[in-house]
C-alpha cells in the first residue's frame, strides 16, 4: 500500500523543531511513498509576528532533500493557510506568487477567538462552541466554492474538518462533533461544490481520541455524497509522528468506497489506489 502524508511540520513552522531531513528519515524508516511539507502560514494579528515562513529556505531545505532521499521518497512542498477572512486578499496574494504542491486551508479561530486555547470555549456549552467552530470551517468552504465559480481555486484541501474536538477532548474529555453532523454535512456539500478535498487527519488518535477528523461516519457521507477521493495527514510536529495511524486512513478510505488517496503535486492530484 503506498500511503503519502500530507499534512506535517518542521522547523520552519513556529512550533515544530523538526529538522526536514529527520523527517524524511522517519517517513522512509515507516514505509511511506511520499510526503508533503505543510508549514503554517499565519496572519492572525496576535500570531503574524511569530510566523517562521520563509519560502526561499523552505525550498532550499526541501531541494536538499529531495538531493538526498528523492530516489526513495516523494517529497512535496506545500503550505497551511490559517483560515482568516479579513485577510484573504493579501493570502491569496502570496499563494498567486509562489508555487506549492499543496495547500491546504485550515481553521484555528472563530469569532475571533483562538480553538486551541481554552479560555476561548465556554465551558458551559461546550457543544454550542463547537457549532460555531464547525460554522466558521462552512464560511472558509464558502468562500472556496465561491472563489471556483470565479474560476479560481487556490485552495487544494480542507485540512482537520472537525478540528475543535481535539481540544474539547484535551480540555474536558468531551467530543460534540456527532451533535453537528448537519453542519458537518454542509461543510462536506460545500467542499464538492468548491472542488475541495477533505483531509482524514489522524493526529487525534495519539492524543487519546479514538476518531479522526472526520470520523469515519463523515468519511461515507461523502462518498454517499459523490466524493471520489480524500487527502490524509499526521499532522505531525515531530519526525517520530510521520505517517502515525495513516493505515487506519486508509482503511476508512477503502471501507466507504471510495476511489482512493489524492496524491497532489504542482496543484493538481491523481488517485491513488488503496488496495493491499
Amino acid at each position: 500500500m503506498r500511503l503519502y502524508d500530507q499534512h506535517l511540520h518542521s522547523k520552519h513552522s513556529f512550533d515544530s523543531k523538526a529538522e526536514p531531513l529527520e523527517v524524511c528519515r522517519n517517513a522512509i524508516e515507516n514505509g511511506l511513498a511520499g510526503i508533503t511539507f505543510t508549514e503554517h502560514y499565519d496572519t492572525h494579528p496576535t500570531e503574524w509576528p511569530g510566523c517562521v515562513f520563509d519560502y526561499d529556505r523552505i525550498a532550499d531545505d526541501h531541494a536538499a532533500c529531495r538531493a538526498d532521499f528523492g530516489d526513495r521518497l516523494a517529497i512535496g512542498t506545500g503550505v497551511e493557510i490559517c483560515y482568516q477572512p479579513d485577510n484573504m486578499p493579501a493570502i491569496l496574494d502570496m499563494l498567486e506568487s509562489h508555487e506549492f504542491d499543496l495547500v491546504i486551508l485550515s481553521v484555528h479561530w472563530f469569532g475571533g477567538k483562538a480553538v486551541h486555547f481554552q479560555e476561548s470555549w465556554d465551558r458551559g456549552r461546550i457543544d454550542h462552541t463547537t457549532r460555531h467552530y464547525l460554522e466558521t470551517v462552512l464560511d472558509a468552504a464558502s468562500l472556496c466554492a465561491e472563489l471556483a465559480r470565479k474560476n479560481s481555486s487556490p485552495f487544494h484541501v480542507l485540512g482537520h474538518l472537525d478540528f475543535a474536538k481535539r481540544y474539547s477532548y484535551i480540555f474536558w474529555k468531551e467530543n460534540h462533533a456527532a451533535n453537528c453532523r448537519d453542519v458537518i454535512e454542509e461543510i462536506l456539500r460545500t467542499c464538492l461544490e468548491a472542488e475541495l478535498i477533505p483531509e482524514i487527519n489522524t493526529s487525534p488518535l495519539r492524543r487519546g481520541l479514538t476518531e479522526t477528523m472526520p470520523d469515519a461516519w463523515a468519511v461515507r457521507r461523502y462518498r454517499e455524497l459523490g466524493g471520489r477521493c480524500m487527502s490524509m495527514g499526521s499532522d505531525a510536529h515531530r519526525p517520530q509522528e510521520v505517517g502515525q495511524n495513516l493505515h487506519i486512513a486508509a482503511g476508512m478510505i477503502t471501507s466507504a468506497g471510495l476511489d482512493g488517496l489524492a496524491v497532489f503535486e504542482k496543484g493538481q492530484y491523481h488517485i491513488q489506489p488503496l488496495g493491499d
